[in-house]
């Protein structure tokens, strides 16, 4: 299902839907028809209609619980890549690669610690409404800019984007989820496989495909594949085996666990409401259960992590918490849950941007 997560960030009801990635917020550009070799190929599912899926029927399960490590802050610091310049009164002024960008932050409460004149040097500030028929506007004060502009994290290549959503084609808070994935990866010695559901314009997909993984992932957006997929050739990562796939990603995994496929690692970062591309309602609190028990079901029998990520929620990070221990019962293991924080450069406060919870084996 498609989503927005601007939405999300937001809490206006929305518009994504429950399985895909919930951010095609977006609406990004179309995906290209490409020539590409089998692992890369866009796949696309029939359009015939499909009915949202039965609940399943989900029972506590037995065993003993994981055990738990909470709150656990996850931090992003400023460096060359990108850096939270400062914030305040209801924004954040952010450098990405070359460009100093201001937008909307309902978080930031507090009082701006920089000048207004730094401010003032923004090279893109957003403007008005974010709703799914992209009202929202950037204003550029110096000189008109491109849609994209070349950016980098850790050395891989990608194109940042100004959309009619205040995003900017990357969440950069998730880069400690990435790194550790990509530990993960590498610490295994071994073939792993990595599921990406609601995985956007693909940062997350080329970390783990650079750290040696098989990749799918998975998207309602056509559009944000097409970006993904922009961003793997932009990256030098063509070679790598990452399948891209326009699918509800509730439905996607259904079929997987009816097919037998399984992964050693699964991220997904679902949205707090939405609507799919055939009429699917996605609704955070009533539809996570299973999700979450249909993430366990297509594990390997020597997985490694399972991610979750929820923005734009009214709950803590121990309800989160709570699912996810119940749900890995029986599997040893941890679960870790608390915030993913970005620490900002001018005075040093913590924003943060959403909560999550995995659990590592």
């Amino acid at each position: 299902m498609k989503s927005f997560r601007d939405k999300r960030r937001d809490s206006r009801p929305p518009a994504k839907g429950g399985a895909q990635q919930a951010r095609p917020h977006e609406q990004r550009g179309a995906a290209r028809p490409d020539p590409k070799p089998r692992e890369q190929r866009e796949v696309k599912t029939d359009d015939r209609a499909e009915s949202k899926s039965a609940p399943r029927n989900l029972a506590r399960r037995d065993g003993a619980l994981p055990a738990e490590h909470l709150p656990l802050i996850l931090e992003v610091a400023p460096n060359a890549d990108y850096a939270l310049l400062d914030s305040g009164a209801g924004q954040k002024l952010e450098q990405y690669g070359p460009y100093r960008i201001v937008r909307p932050e309902g978080q930031a409460i507090w009082h701006k610690a920089l000048p207004a004149r730094d401010w003032e040097r923004a090279d893109a500030i957003f403007t008005g409404d974010t709703d799914e028929e992209g009202i929202g506007r950037w204003r550029f004060p110096k000189a008109p800019l491109g849609e994209t502009w070349p950016m980098k994290h850790d050395g891989i290549d990608y194109l940042g984007r100004f959309t009619s959503f205040r995003h900017v084609g990357v969440f950069p808070e998730q880069a400690s989820h990435w790194d550790h994935m990509a530990s993960l990866i590498a610490a295994a010695r071994r073939p792993v496989k990595v599921l990406n559901l609601f995985g956007y314009t693909g940062l997350a997909s080329l970390v783990a495909a650079r750290a040696g993984a098989e990749v799918t992932h998975v998207d309602a957006s056509k559009k944000a594949i097409g970006w993904a997929r922009e961003n793997q050739e932009m990256a030098g990562l063509g070679s790598k085996p990452i399948r891209w796939i326009v699918d509800d990603a509730v439905k996607f995994a259904e079929r997987e666990e009816r097919r037998g496929s399984r992964y050693d690692i699964i991220l997904f970062d679902p949205p707090a409401y939405g609507r799919g591309p055939k009429g699917e309602v996605w609704q955070l609190f009533e539809d996570l259960p299973d999700l979450t028990d249909l993430c366990r079901s297509i594990l390997t029998p020597k997985p490694l992590a399972v991610v979750l990520t929820a923005y734009s929620i009214r709950a803590s990070f121990f309800a989160i918490h709570a699912l996810m221990r119940d749900t890995f019962a029986g599997m040893g293991g941890k679960v870790e849950s608390g915030e993913l924080i970005i620490r900002e450069k001018s005075a040093g406060r913590a924003l943060s941007t959403s909560l999550f919870s995995r659990w590592v084996a």
